[in-house]
């Protein structure tokens, strides 16, 4: 079958959903020979780099399967899987979900007593753990059998593997993880239905120039990866996952693979736009992916800046110089970005323009009592989307804490234009009110000043109310070369606006290794109060 009229029948399929989108693209007809996955670490003998077909990736998943089988794994079973190889958590994923189970996905890392409580928490069935993270493991209490490596299962008998399961569109399909600002991560649940629910809507849509050849910059265990993989299945797309998503591996992996997509996250983003690009080989690059936090303009002007991509002329379709962004907001809970703004050389819509909200969702801005409010006026970000996540596992108090009048509300603070855009302006727990009715950002404050410094190439702020007043700090990761010693005080006081900057107190040259972040990269803002606020650090 044509892989045009494969993804129509996908999309209109109604048993496919997120837990069994490999074995359906078979029964449709898809050519066994045609694109599997590609990882960058050996995967039962293949060798790293070296592409899985279609077939042999369902044979290594069903070895998978009879080896879990065999131990003992059966339907709504949470099995956690900690690891780093992006192989390790996206093949036991798969097998996983043939049996029924339920994988419960974990960043490698993070704290060895952070995961076994997190471990505890799940009531776990199981434990899918590679040697490194054993080690971690040992001497804590799990509640749970260490059931071996996910490399080991590789060694199970694909002709013993039980026939697939079959879903029902509400059956749990993967727990993932928030990204754990401030403890033990959020355990964040979806079902066969809610994670397909966007992949549907996308199969319906004509396929996006730089979606044939995919590199896998997202973590491995996030939701995210999840979806780009059964995306990617679904297209009859190449799909490149590599481990570590660092600005040098990315840039490497492109190098090497030539692939004319990438998608990440805004971290990366920053991380590549540290580089001189001009002296890299991005010329395959058509398209650039975010999810999760929005990106800032200056990354995204860099990224823009090389690659190439296809426009419509008189002449027919032109390829020119100059990628695509696309950018959006998204996170776990979502499962999707929401939103979506292309970004070329030639567009100018930034200042944390998040764009439309995509047609499978609805969106609101809303007030405390869950009153929408007009266009303008900043509030609440609330959700309402058939992607959206069932709730925490085993966490009913804060599932239902983060519901009002029907919307899930992301804890985001944003406001609307009048022609249906929308903007991102913080989270709110790094927002301050500051009386008077002002409220003052960190994102939109980190925004507006690298925007302005273009020797900056990252930065931090943070807002607090301290006794009666409220001081703003910003912390600067300079380009190459930029003068450390050179007072910038001025300029950044210029760029935070007059209510903001009136509250500077200081800027701080930083380097990047200094800025605490989560294990997906997030800054830990209340770590940095801790730090910067009370003077402990210059």
């Amino acid at each position: 079958m044509r892989t045009k009229g494969l993804r129509g029948t996908l999309a209109a399929d109604g048993e496919l959903g997120a837990g069994n989108v490999l074995a359906r693209v078979l029964a449709h007809g898809a050519d066994p020979d045609g694109p599997g996955l590609t990882f960058d670490t050996p995967v039962d003998g293949h060798p790293a780099e070296h592409p899985l077909t279609l077939g042999q990736l369902d044979q290594r998943v069903a070895a998978r399967a009879a080896w879990l089988h065999e131990r003992g794994v059966r339907p709504r079973d949470p099995i956690a899987v900690w690891a780093t190889g992006a192989a390790d958590m996206v093949l036991s994923f798969l097998a996983l979900t043939r049996l029924g189970a339920i994988p419960a996905l974990m960043n490698g890392r993070l704290r060895p007593e952070i995961a076994a409580e997190y471990i505890r928490r799940l009531r776990a069935a199981g434990v899918l753990a590679d040697a490194a993270h054993t080690a971690l493991l040992a001497g804590h209490e799990l509640g749970a059998p260490l059931l071996g490596e996910p490399a080991d299962a590789g060694a199970g008998d694909p002709a013993a593997a039980p026939a697939h399961y079959r879903h029902h569109a509400e059956d749990p399909i993967v727990i993932t993880h928030t990204s754990g600002t401030t403890g033990v991560p959020k355990a964040v649940l979806h079902s066969h239905s809610s994670l397909f629910a966007a992949t549907r809507h996308l199969l319906s849509m004509p396929q996006a120039q730089g979606t044939r050849r995919i590199l896998n910059a997202l973590p491995a265990p996030h939701t995210a990866t999840v979806l780009m993989v059964n995306q990617a299945l679904g297209n009859r797309a190449e799909m490149f996952l590599v481990s570590d998503q660092g600005g040098e591996q990315v840039l490497d992996a492109i190098a090497r693979w030539r692939p004319d997509g990438v998608f990440g996250f805004s971290v990366t983003w920053a991380e590549l736009a540290r580089f001189d690009l001009s002296g890299y080989d991005l010329d395959s690059v058509r398209l650039w992916f975010n999810t999760g936090d929005c990106s800032h303009e200056p990354h995204v002007r860099r990224l823009v800046a090389v690659g190439s991509r296809d426009v419509v002329t008189r002449e027919g379709v032109t390829r020119v110089p100059g990628s695509v962004f696309i950018d959006g907001l998204g996170s776990s809970e979502m499962g999707h970005s929401m939103f979506h703004i292309t970004h070329t050389p030639d567009t100018d819509r930034y200042g944390r323009c998040v764009g439309r909200p995509y047609r499978f969702t609805k969106v609101a801005v809303l007030d405390l009592d869950g009153n929408e409010l007009p266009p303008g006026q900043v509030g609440w970000l609330g959700i309402d989307s058939p992607s959206l996540f069932r709730g925490y596992w085993n966490d009913s108090v804060t599932t239902w804490r983060s519901r009002l009048r029907g919307w899930y509300l992301t804890g985001d603070l944003v406001h609307a234009d009048d022609e249906g855009r929308y903007y991102h302006l913080d989270r709110a727990v790094d927002s301050v009110e500051a009386g008077d009715g002002k409220r003052f950002f960190t994102a939109l404050s980190e925004e507006r000043i690298l925007a302005a410094c273009p020797d900056v190439t990252d930065c931090t702020v943070v807002i607090v109310q301290e006794a009666d007043a409220v001081v703003t700090d910003a912390l600067l990761e300079l380009a190459a070369g930029a003068d450390p010693e050179r007072d910038r005080t001025a300029e950044v006081r210029a760029a935070l606006g007059a209510d903001v900057g009136a509250t500077l107190r200081r800027v701080v040259p930083v380097d990047a290794a200094q800025i605490p972040v989560t294990v997906t990269g997030k800054v830990r803002k209340v770590a940095l109060r801790e730090r910067y606020l009370t003077g402990s650090a210059s």
